[in-house]
């Protein structure tokens, strides 16, 4: 190791030291242990692989499953001038095989890839000859059979440790039961699992406000609390269709907020991010595709028009929220009809063999995969037309394909948008005689050749817009182009697809060979049934603290309330925040104690919890003269 963990981190990332316990995380990783790091949303996960890959000789293999954050997290690296590479469906054989010899020959620092490539042989070959220092497992959770969202293709990273057997694995998610901890840690084949390698933080957050809000019309509780709370909010929703009604919705009452979901355009989702990021509207509408990597620090509001599945996704979704250390609500609107929709969501979530078989059969049918073909096929999907077209209900259907994804005969890829591509068909010989025979493509077919470089060895990616802008035509004019010359043999155009993707992770089975394994089958819906009821009571009862109820679903055993919530709020009524210095003064010249050794002590004497906001309030006490401070004698009223 040529550098410290703490000259890279400040280098590359601008941070004089590491976060608690980062540095824990950073130092086990490079003494070669398999760790498990178990850090809340917005405690710094990439860091903790980043750097010490920085630190060693060699490529990091970092396996994650959201192709959005791979290409956030590649993007970030390259700006700090690392070289690094994601590897995903939606690209073209060609350009794989030609960025994985790149990572052969040591041309990257990180290679971000897919679950589902890890067992193709267009992987595996060159991954057994990389120079691997690590491999990071991010959403480490998707490993475990108990975990809330299982998919077997993680279960191929241990079959590719052998490869690399003395190579460290780090494990990192954001949620995870102590049951789920160490099923991942056996999964991955950790080196003394029974007794892994377990970092973690507390999933407390200090600042953050959970409340339960009873309503009748949801719309209007949402608007309620953000005329009443200010600043930056997310707003989450189930579908697509409802973040652009809800979005139109906010913004005829006059708050600004605009709409993000995967089926967007790869460009129309970054604009969007980017100008919330920069404060160009108030209120980002999205499903749970959005908030994965991204890192904005000031949302003082996180709401969801419907009750979340399970409590790993509302703690992940929710802890976007107040990432500043300043307060922060997650808000749940509740009508009386939440409870019963949860139920019913259960009931439909695990269909039978005979509907699945049914979903499997059209799916196979439609996409013409005859029994035995498919294996690591990619098929470009229109989910509403399938489902129109064999009668079925979108839901319904998409229920089906996660439960078969589960079952590992397909996977679903929902954000897999493809930027257009390009590779020459003609070799340079034919491309000439093609011009000599069509002049009227010559000089856009030679742009074309000098715009993209390496067009003839494979698959290039194409910006239509770009090129409309350089011929001063519109884009429609440009994409015929295109599919003209595509047409007359010169090269393979590939338009760019909006549409989710589906690849069959086995051959497509016949009929009497298509089960379901049981086992998996009732541990998956033994624990949805934990997580729905876990999910119901959050919402129905009003007698525990909010945050303890979560906490203690994540294995936590918090022994005070957090005396922010609603249900805290109503047992021990606390003023406004901006009354609340005043309240301090009032409590303490109603009595003579003092004085008191800390702030924690104080601010239970005032009935307040010691969170960051509060200590803030009582620093700002000391600033005005409230109180007197001394290191040996602690806090002293003054009045």
């Amino acid at each position: 190791m040529s550098e410290s963990p703490e000259y890279i981190l400040e280098k590359y990332w601008g941070h004089k030291s590491f976060r608690p316990p980062q540095d824990k995380i950073v130092e086990s990783v490079l003494r070669g242990e398999d760790t498990l790091a178990l850090l809340p949303t917005g405690g710094g996960k990439s860091v903790c692989f980043q750097v010490p890959g920085m630190a060693m000789e060699g490529i990091t293999v970092v396996v994650s499953p959201l192709i959005s954050l791979m290409k956030d997290q590649v993007a970030n690296l390259k700006k700090r001038g690392i070289r690094a590479v994601a590897i995903h469906t939606g690209m073209h054989f060609s350009l794989v095989d030609n960025e994985l010899g790149n990572c052969v020959n040591g041309h990257y620092k990180f290679l971000y890839i897919s679950p589902e490539r890890l067992k193709n042989f267009r992987f595996t070959e060159p991954f057994r000859h990389m120079k691997v220092n690590l491999i990071a497992v991010d959403e480490a959770h998707c490993i475990s059979q108990w975990g809330y969202d299982f998919r077997p293709v993680y279960l191929e990273i241990a079959e590719i440790r052998k490869f690399h057997p003395r190579v460290p694995c780090l494990a990192l998610t954001a949620t995870a039961t102590p049951e789920v901890a160490l099923d991942i840690c056996e999964k991955l084949a950790f080196r003394h699992y029974r007794k892994p390698n377990i970092i973690g933080k507390s999933f407390a957050r200090d600042n953050l406000f959970y409340t339960v809000s009873a309503c009748e019309r949801k719309e209007d509780k949402i608007v309620e609390w953000l005329n009443a709370v200010k600043g930056t909010a997310i707003v989450y929703t189930r579908n697509r269709k409802q973040t652009e009604r809800f979005s139109e919705y906010l913004n005829a009452t006059g708050i600004t907020a605009d709409f993000y979901h995967a089926g967007l355009a790869t460009e129309v989702r970054e604009t969007k991010q980017q100008r919330w990021m920069n404060n160009g509207f108030r209120v980002m509408v999205a499903t749970n595709a959005f908030g994965m990597g991204i890192d904005k620090p000031d949302v003082r509001l996180v709401l969801h028009t419907d009750v979340p599945e399970s409590p790993e996704a509302y703690f992940q979704e929710a802890g976007r929220g107040g990432r500043d250390g300043k307060p922060a609500f997650a808000v749940l609107p509740v009508t009386p009809a939440d409870k019963n929709i949860l139920e019913k969501r259960f009931a439909e979530e695990y269909p039978t063999r005979e509907q699945l078989l049914r979903v499997y059969k059209a799916l196979c049918n439609h996409l013409q995969v005859p029994v035995g073909a498919g294996e690591n096929e990619e098929f470009r999907f229109d989910p509403d037309k399938f489902s129109g077209h064999y009668r079925l209900q979108p839901g319904h259907v998409f229920r089906c394909l996660k439960l078969l994804e589960k079952e590992g005969y397909v996977y679903l890829n929902e954000t897999a948008y493809e930027i257009s591509s390009i590779h020459m068909k003609m070799g340079v010989r034919g491309l000439y005689d093609f011009m000599v025979r069509q002049p009227k493509f010559e000089s856009f077919v030679q742009t074309l050749l000098r715009s993209y470089g390496g067009i003839f060895e494979g698959y290039v990616r194409i910006s239509e817009n770009k090129l409309a802008g350089r011929f001063k035509k519109s884009t429609g004019e440009i994409v015929q182009l295109l599919k003209k010359l595509d047409q007359l043999g010169v090269w393979d155009y590939r338009a760019a697809s909006n549409l989710p993707s589906v690849t069959f992770i086995s051959p497509r089975h016949p009929d009497e060979d298509f089960t379901l394994n049981q086992r998996i089958y009732g541990i998956l819906k033994k624990n949805a049934a934990l997580r729905y009821e876990t999910m119901i009571g959050y919402i129905t009862q009003k007698e525990l603290c909010r945050a303890r109820y979560l906490l203690r679903y994540f294995g936590e055993k918090p022994t005070e309330d957090c005396g922010r919530c609603d249900v805290c709020r109503k047992k021990s009524p606390v003023p406004a925040a901006g009354e609340r210095l005043s309240y301090i003064r009032r409590k303490m010249g109603e009595s003579a104690a003092g004085p008191f050794p800390d702030a924690k002590s104080l601010l239970r004497h005032c009935g307040l919890s010691p969170d960051s906001f509060n200590l803030e309030v009582l620093a700002k006490a000391v600033d005005e003269g409230v109180f007197s401070f001394h290191p040996t004698g602690g806090y002293s009223f003054l009045g």
